[in-house]
Formats: C-alpha cells, structure tokens, sequence
C-alpha cells in the first residue's frame, strides 16, 4: 500500500511539474514571444490557479491510479477529457479573476494543449521503455528462451507486449514470422518481422530460436500443421496462444499459452453467425433440449444461453451429465432461468406432462444413441429410442405448436450401413412428414453434421487414453476417412441453421475435407512429443459391424442447394411414401418385440439404401459439399 501511494505522489508531481512549470512557461514564451522573465509577477499566481485545477481534474478522472506501463488508446481519451477540462476551468478562473491576472486569454488554450503533449507523450515514453528495457533492468533477461512469432497480426503484437512486460515468464521475443509481404522488414515494438512462416528453419539456426508461438489464432488447421511441420523439421519445441474469441477480447497472456493440441490441426476458419436472426427466434423464449447433457446438447445449451432465452427446460435420463452441465450454467450463467428435467424421449406420457407445463416454443432434438457397434448389437433400442423418440418429441412440439423444431442428425444417415444410421435417417424422414402438416409459422428441420471433436466415444478421447497408456493406438482400417468439425462450430451452425426461414428441410454442415483416421494418429502421437511406429504403434483391427470406409454427407441422388449461409447446404430430397407411416408403426411393433429380422427388413422397405454388410460405397456415391 506504501509504495502504491508512492507510485501516486510519483506520478502527480511529475504531471504538476511538466503541466504546471515547464507547459506554463512554454505557453507564455510562445504567446509573448520570449519576453517571459518580464511577466514572472503574471506568471507565479498563474501557476497557482493551474495547478489547483490540475489537482481537481487529475482526481476526478483518477489520472495517478492509471498504469503508465500500459498505457493504451483509452488512457489517452481520458487524458484528453482531463486536459479540455482543465483549459477550461483555467479559462475560467483567469475570466473570474479579472484584473488580478491580466492573462491574454489564448493562454490557457496554448497551455492545456501543450499540456497534453507533454502528458500523453510522457506516458507513452515510459511504456516504451519499459517494454524494451524492463526485462533486462530486471536482470532475468539472461536466462530466457528465444521465441520467434509466428504471426505479425493483432495477437501476435499482444503477446510480444506480454512477454516484454512479463521477464519473470523467462521469455525473450526474438522477431516475428508473416507471410503477408507488406510487413517484412518492419518493426513491431522494436521487433523485427524477419520473414514468411516457410523461413522458420533459416530463422531458428539464425537466432538460436528454442520455441515457436504460433499466434494466428484466425488460422485454419492447415496453415496450425504447416508451422509445427516446420518447428518439428528445425527441432525446436512450439505452443499456440488461445483462440479468435480470447483475442478479440483483449484476454491474451502468457499464462493462457498452450501446447497446440490435435483441435488446432483440424481447425478452420471462424464461423461467421447471422446473430439477428438467431437471437429474433431464441431471445425471450421457452427453450427445450433434448439430450441436454450430451457432448452435442450441452454445448446447444451453452451457445443459447448467450441470447437470453425467457427459460430453459434441460431435459435427459442422466443425472451425472445433468448435475455437471447444472454445476457450469451456475458459473458461467448466473441469470439463466431453467429446470433439470429427468425423461426419457422413449417415455410420451412424461413428455406430454412437459409439453404441457412448459409450453416450449424452441425445440432441439439432440436425444440419441450414436455409438454404431452397440447399436448393432441392440438394433431394437436404436430404433426405439432413436426413431421411436423423435416421433414423440416431433409430435408433441406439433401438438403444442412449437415454433421452431430442430432434429440432430449426422452423416451416417446417407447411405446407412448401420442400424444406428438408418435410425438417424428415418428420424428425418419424421420430422419431414410432421413438417407437411405444420403451419405457415412453423419451421421443423433437421441438420446434419459429420463427426464432433471431443465428444463422448469420439475418436481423439480413445487416442489419447492409449497413447498415455504407451499404445498400441488402434485404428480400424489404414483408409478410414471421417469428417470432423469442433463441438461449438457444430453448434452454432445447428442455431444458425434453425434460423432460417425454411420448413421441412434437411440441412447439411459444411464439414470441409475428409480426415484420415491414421494420420489423425500419428499427429496426435506426434504432438504428445512420440515417434509413431517407433515409440507408439499403430495398430490396424479391421472395420467394426455398421461400419464404412467414409461417411458421405450427401447420397448421389440427393445433392444440395446453397442457402442464404456459406456453410449450410439444403439437401435435395425424395418424397416419403404414402405408405410411409403404416411401415414406420410396423417397425417400432418388431422393435418393441425384438424381432431383428423383421426390423432389418422393414428398414430396407423405409430406407432403400440401407446395406447390412461393410461393403464398400462406389466413387459415384461420394457426392460431397466441396463437388457441388
């Protein structure tokens, strides 16, 4: 507290003798022309009046509590405020005054303005110095790690100025990396940008480089892999900084720099959300999800939860996932209004009861089995919950008119070759029969999506836990592709979608390219600092019941339509059946039975394309987004 004061006293003596003596003098000088000693009767009480202003209007905006090592664009506005301020009151004073001061009246202007300057520029040299030359008063500078930037952008600058102002981090900003052309050669905070990212290599043996930062957190995966592609041939070790949201909100640290993790590699860009249209049909409204402690569902309920629904009915038959996501909505959404609902979609009497209470008027249907070996091995329960739910829940939120429904559905549905996908895909069709009879203002869609980074049962969570356990990482077959995307873009795409102003359509994600399973392995191998096939194995085990070399987002008959959004695709589709909804009570009867001929046969009078075998699709088949 002491030397808080201290810094305080410090820094408003050095105001008053920069504003009050020298900016006084200095406008008086240029105001008279040089005959300043003449007036010194003139000038002695006009310092008096200047400095009593000076001390009110640095208290009221707080100038001495203000960090000088950081100063920015904002402390300068306040400064600006304190000085037209201080002009002002001293203008005043001097008008009030009369013939006691006989000051022409331009002075105050000329002294508030210099005062200005001298302050501003007085700040402005402090923190300069202290980022090019506090590390090393510090005396840690000599035994810090040489870091190279990769990235010239906005994060890259914050995090060089973390580092500079940080020397106890023992980090020492070396230069910058960019491949734009127009900044090669420039400094940046006395920093060099040395070259494009392809020079890593020359600029780590030049510099003797120990890490790479990569600080483009606005960069899609390839350009995250190219970098550690480079670090790994020049044998230095690289981390990431946080992503576009931490960074757009000025959060960057260098206690929130990280190893780059497998998210990165597969990352892309940004997604752009049309937040007016989503918040107009999510704001002040009833909300129900489905599955709401699910990977997929939870993260639905974090992402609504930012555009202030009226209220939230979190429903799912696990208590452990519900008790959790509870536990992080008290945290993180305080003023969230919402109730835990233990259901089970399978269960329409329960739902009923919910409908009736809560009256919602957004639905997302995110409730389902999803792991395709278990479903083939209990094909009755995929269709009685997958199937036999969503009819429920489409039903209900019909009857009780819902505005907007939302059915999560993935890519297995197209061309199933598992029970659980031609599940997912006969819950389409029911939301679109039910969609035939909605009205005018009522919107019921589904939206699918590949595989989700992270979730529950996904692949990356099962890598890691074999790596850790010293391998072998188990791989189905060399040639397994599968498209992924991260959780929150998958969800933010899902409201997005919902928004817009469509009934009864399929909608397709636009996932990017296919990912191989294998060499998802080995990067992840190689990021947890291993050599694969020589400190971690790969083991190939073959291809598992239901499963398929690839899972297409589009069947070659279908193909898309653009929508208004650049990553959502509307899917062309067949009519349903007449016979449609007899065929559909039939397989939930076999179902509830446990008849797996019967149910596997009926799938294939409802869905065509549904194969029973692991054959493999024709390159015909492979229709996707980026063929359109």
């Amino acid at each position: 507290m002491k030397a808080f004061r201290k810094s305080c006293v410090l820094k408003l003596s050095i105001d008053w003798f920069l504003s009050c003596v020298l900016c006084v003098l200095l406008a008086f000088y240029l105001r008279l022309e040089g005959s300043v000693f003449a007036y010194v009767q003139l000038i002695l009480p006009y310092i008096f009046v200047s400095t009593a202003a000076l001390f009110v209007a640095e208290f009221i905006w707080r100038l001495p509590l203000r960090s000088w090592r950081s100063t920015g664009i904002p402390d300068l506005v306040t400064l600006l405020k304190t000085m037209i301020f201080f002009g002002l009151s001293v203008s005043g004073l001097c008008f009030i005054g009369g013939t006691a001061f006989r000051v022409p009246r331009s002075i105050p202007i000329i002294h508030a303005f210099l005062s200005m300057l001298a302050l501003g520029g007085s700040r402005m040299l402090f923190r300069c110095y202290y980022e090019r030359h506090g590390c090393k008063i510090s005396g840690r500078y000599s035994d810090a790690k040489n870091i190279l930037i990769a990235g010239a952008g906005e994060a890259g600058t914050m995090i060089a100025r973390e580092m500079l102002r940080h020397s106890e981090a023992g980090l020492r900003p070396v230069g910058f990396l960019d491949d734009d052309p127009t900044k090669k050669g420039i400094k940046i905070l006395g920093l060099p940008v040395l070259g494009p990212i392809d020079s890593l290599p020359e600029e780590v043996k030049k510099h003797d480089i120990e890490e790479v930062l990569i600080a483009i957190p606005s960069g899609d995966g390839r350009l995250v892999r190219r970098i550690v592609d480079l670090s790994q041939k020049a044998g230095v070790s690289y981390r990431i900084i946080p992503g576009i949201y931490q960074v757009l909100s000025g959060a960057v640290s260098i206690s929130q720099i990280r190893k780059v993790d497998i998210e990165d590699l597969l990352g892309r860009e940004p997604v752009e959300l049309d937040i007016d249209a989503i918040s107009k049909y999510l704001r002040d409204k009833r909300i129900l999800v489905t599955g709401a402690g699910g990977s997929i569902g939870s993260e639905i309920v974090r992402q609504v939860a930012r555009f202030s629904p009226e209220f939230m009915v979190l429903l799912g038959r696990g208590e452990n996932s519900l008790f959790e996501l509870e536990f992080e909505i008290k945290t993180s959404f305080p003023g969230l209004k919402y109730e835990l609902v233990i259901a089970d979609v399978q269960n329409r009497q329960k739902l009923e009861r919910i409908f009736k209470k809560f009256r919602p008027q957004v639905v997302f249907h995110a409730a389902a089995h999803k792991h395709v070996p278990m479903m083939e091995a209990n094909p009755d329960q995929a269709i009685i919950n997958n199937v036999g739910g969503t009819r429920n829940v489409a039903e209900l939120a019909l009857e009780w008119s819902v505005e907007h429904f939302i059915n999560i559905s993935t890519d297995k549905a197209v061309n199933p070759t598992s029970i659980m996908g031609a599940s997912k895909r006969i819950a389409e069709m029911i939301v679109r029969s039910i969609a035939s009879k909605a009205a005018p203002w009522q919107s019921f869609v589904s939206v699918r999506f590949g595989n989700v980074l992270g979730s529950r049962g996904s692949v990356i969570p099962i890598f890691k836990r074999q790596i850790a356990a010293g391998g072998p990482v188990t791989v189905t077959h060399p040639e397994m592709k599968r498209y992924f995307m991260t959780i929150p873009e998958a969800a933010q795409l899902v409201l997005q979608a919902a928004a817009l102003p469509y009934n009864g359509k399929v909608y397709v994600l636009d996932m990017g390219e296919p990912v191989m399973i294998k060499n998802l392995a080995e990067d992840l191998i190689k990021l947890s600092g291993f050599t694969p096939y020589e400190d971690i194995d790969i083991v190939y085990t073959g291809l598992r019941p239901g499963e398929k070399l690839f899972e297409e987002l589009l069947m070659a008959e279908e193909g898309t339509v653009e929508s208004p959004h650049e990553k959502i695709f509307i899917a062309n589709q067949n009519g349903i059946d007449e016979s449609f909804c007899e065929k559909l009570n039939y397989l939930l009867k076999v179902a509830h039975e446990g008849d797996v001929e019967e149910i596997i046969a009926t799938i294939k009078s409802i869905v065509p394309n549904f194969r029973v075998d692991n054959e493999k699709v024709t390159p015909a088949d492979r229709i996707t987004i980026n063929n359109i």
